[in-house]
């Protein structure tokens, strides 16, 4: 057996870029460059305004002048020369008159009513220095300027800068394409209604013909070969004819008397090497082949996969050898996973012999476990070759060393990224980035931040019992709210700075509404998210907290002893809540009526105006009070942490 990393080497070594092909520059996006693309002509190609406004001489300076000319965008030129004394009306974008060195804007301008003349005038108001809002020729791109560098991955600004050139057609790496055939005389189709004894639906081809999808190449379904050796080389050979890049099957490679894959491709071509030292994936067999097909004129290179049969060994494979051999032929000057070191969520135990490449779920946290921002890896549950339900979900692999051990709570280990991670950052990343990523507006959404403040959890001593249970309850009140959600939680041990820093970047950098704290409030010396806040606040809202403190009183007199403030900093509103999961609810329950009026007003809505003034004799519990009244009421918890 060889190494992962002598494997991999071995299949970047032995595979070639493909031919560079020209296509037209809608088609290029996703694609590599095969060569520099250079600027024709500058850009601008001429003197440009940067505003709508007067094209002047500067050293004119303020006073009354004669329009003598217009310049708009998209005019070929300006045959007008501005002298002194004299101006020309320009828009963004248009060119500048000979003559003129500054632009005066619209603003800082005056129309002149008297037109006796027969001459527009406008009246310059303030003075303006040489090169004012005029973009020269070329201070974009200068001509015969690198614009684009071979080997850099086409997206959509890219394709803005191609157009911008002229670049229409562009010199490109092909993405390869991938034929996928499955071995066994257990395999069925996955159309298959009824299975037979010994029968299995095949799961591997449709998963690696959409792996394959994914990674934008074309794709030759071979179907399924059943295990005699002259129905392989027939299926094999039709496809290695056909004109393919790569040829994966999955299945055959093992030491079974009817595992063919192996045999056919070292009868093939050249076998450089059939297992690897890691688990899963020890089978995997890897071959470089020659084809003719009757339209070529010259051999063609194959790079042949043997993937286990096991499906998660077959995908693992896939994405640690398939796909940098992919990139590596599509142009990418770097075909390697991404990877990061992330620190695990539970124990992990290690095996003796080989390497395990983990299935997990990595999620990006305000606190990793160690105090710090970074990534925590949550493992997919028990992993085995054939088992599927462990890939649901995963978006990496945890390299896991081959010690026979058991890896604590909180290792950091490496993290080989195999999909989009966005989509776990949701609720876990600073507000402002998670923010970004949602579609909804920010003008209808309660955006909303929880804060856990303990020492015990920050520590990794304890778990975080409060901040899920207030994310639910936010979740569940977000209708009463007008729409809310979480858009970010972290958790700090009990210290002034550190409650300071994330409460100030929420309120100031991530704009979020709402800012619960959970815990930290009482008599204890390390109870100090008071202090935090209210160094932070600019306007207290005492009302909050009588609220809270009427509803707690119900549950436990321990309640009197809550330090708890609440108060406005900039637009957003922070609030301290109680250390206890059930508090949490009470206490959020009871505000739930006042807290969308208190936001609205926030966002500075001026049609929210306050609710007509009843009476107490005559108000009737909303049928909120009433549950919140309820809920406290049969509460057991009375715990003094309240």
């Amino acid at each position: 057996m060889i190494s992962v990393d002598e494997a991999l080497t071995t299949v970047l070594r032995v595979a070639g870029r493909l031919e560079p092909v020209t296509v037209p520059l809608h088609e290029a996006v996703g694609l590599v460059l095969a060569e520099d693309v250079r600027a024709p002509d500058p850009l601008p190609p001429y003197r440009a305004s940067v505003k709508d406004g007067y094209a002047v001489i500067a050293s004119d300076g303020p006073g009354e002048y004669p329009l003598i000319t217009e310049s708009r965008a998209g005019n070929d030129g300006v045959d007008v020369m501005i002298i002194p004394g004299t101006v020309a009306y320009v828009t963004t974008g248009g060119p500048i008159p000979d003559g003129a060195d500054a632009v005066v804007q619209v603003e800082d301008t005056e129309q002149v009513n008297d037109t006796s003349d027969g001459l527009r005038r406008v009246r310059i108001l303030g003075r303006v220095s040489q090169g004012l809002d005029i973009r020269p020729v070329g201070c974009d791109i200068e001509k015969d300027t690198v614009v684009l560098k071979l080997g850099e991955l086409i997206g959509n600004s890219e394709t803005g800068l191609l157009a911008t050139v002229g670049a229409t057609m562009v010199k490109v790496y092909p993405r390869p394409t991938v034929a996928v055939l499955s071995t066994g005389d257990e395999l069925v189709d996955p159309t298959t209604k009824h299975l037979n004894r010994g029968q299995i639906r095949d799961s591997n081809r449709a998963m690696l013909l959409a792996s394959s999808i994914q990674e934008r190449c074309k794709v030759v379904d071979l179907g399924i070969a059943h295990d005699r050796e002259e129905d392989l080389e027939r299926i094999m050979d039709t496809a290695l004819s056909s004109g393919v890049d790569i040829l994966l099957t999955s299945g055959g490679v093992s030491m079974g008397d009817r595992d063919f894959v192996k045999p056919y491709l070292g009868k093939k071509g050249t076998l450089h090497f059939n297992r690897v030292l890691m688990k899963p994936g020890k089978p995997l067999t890897f071959a470089e082949l020659t084809s003719k097909s009757e339209n070529q004129n010259c051999a063609k290179q194959v790079l042949a996969f043997g993937l286990p049969g096991n499906p998660v060994s077959c995908l693992v494979c896939f994405h640690l050898f398939v796909v940098p051999a992919i990139r590596h032929l599509s142009g990418w000057p770097n075909p390697h996973l991404q990877s990061v070191q992330a620190r695990i969520s539970r124990p992990l135990k290690t095996d003796t012999a080989r390497p395990e490449f983990h299935h997990a779920i990595l999620k990006w946290e305000l606190n990793d476990g160690s105090g710090n921002p970074g990534f925590v890896a949550q493992s997919t549950g028990h992993q085995m070759s054939s088992r599927l339900l462990s890939m649901k979900s995963a978006n990496a692999f945890l390299e896991l060393p081959a010690s026979g051990g058991i890896l604590p709570h909180g290792t950091s280990v490496r993290a080989i990224l195999i999909s989009d991670i966005s989509k776990f950052f949701a609720s876990e990343i600073p507000a402002s980035v998670s923010m970004h990523m949602k579609a909804d507006s920010h003008d209808t959404i309660v955006n909303v931040a929880v804060l856990t403040v303990s020492d015990t959890v920050a520590s990794g001593s304890g778990p975080d019992r409060s901040g899920p249970r207030a994310v639910s309850v936010v979740n569940a009140s977000s209708e009463i709210l007008g729409g809310a959600r979480v858009v970010a939680t972290a958790v700090v041990p009990d210290e002034v700075d550190r409650i300071k820093d994330v409460l100030q970047r929420w309120s100031d950098v991530d704009k979020v509404d709402l800012i619960l704290t959970l815990g930290g409030t009482g008599f204890t010396p390390r109870d100090v998210t008071p202090e935090a806040t209210k160094s932070l606040i600019e306007k207290e809202t005492p009302g909050l907290m009588l609220v809270m403190m009427q509803e707690s009183l119900k549950v436990t007199p321990f309640a009197a002893l809550s330090r708890a403030v609440a108060g406005i900093r900039g637009s957003t509103l922070i609030i301290n809540m109680p250390g206890n999961p059930n508090a949490v609810a009470e206490c959020m329950e009871a505000l739930t009526p006042v807290l969308k009026h208190a936001l609205k007003q926030l966002r500075g809505d001026k049609r929210e105006k306050h609710p007509r003034h009843v009476p107490h004799a005559e108000a009737a519990p909303t049928d909120t009070w009433e549950r919140s009244f309820k809920m406290a009421s049969s509460s057991t918890d009375c715990s003094c942490s309240h």
